[in-house]
């Protein structure tokens, strides 16, 4: 099977990227003064960052895992490949709950 190191190879590169592009999104600039509250909004919206990225990594590894257990005739690993990308999905959707709250305690505390 010649052809599925270079699916792996392609899959780490596009984590690789999308990761890098996740882990360096712009910090949250708040400008109330407040730096108790605004500290734990920069802590959710950071926690928020660093979920969505761990769940999309999650997502795709689940997603490859199950295309190759399907190539491969394998339904064990196809079934944890999609339970991998289940949990994956939840973990981004976290994620964006977090961002979410992170900017909530900010506009509360303008």
């Amino acid at each position: 099977m010649r052809v599925f190191p270079w699916i792996v190879a392609g899959v780490g590169i596009g984590l690789g990227v999308t990761l890098l592009f996740l882990l360096n999104e712009p910090e949250a600039e708040y400008e109330t003064g407040y730096d108790g509250v605004e500290g734990a909004a920069r802590k959710t919206f950071g926690w928020g960052t660093k979920t969505r990225a761990k769940g999309t990594a999650e997502s795709v590894v689940g997603a490859v895992k199950e295309g190759v257990g399907r190539i491969a005739g394998d339904d064990e690993l196809a079934g944890e490949g999609s339970a991998d990308r289940v949990e994956g999905n939840i973990k981004d959707a976290a994620g964006t709950v977090g961002h979410a709250v992170g900017q909530t305690i900010h506009d509360l505390n303008k």
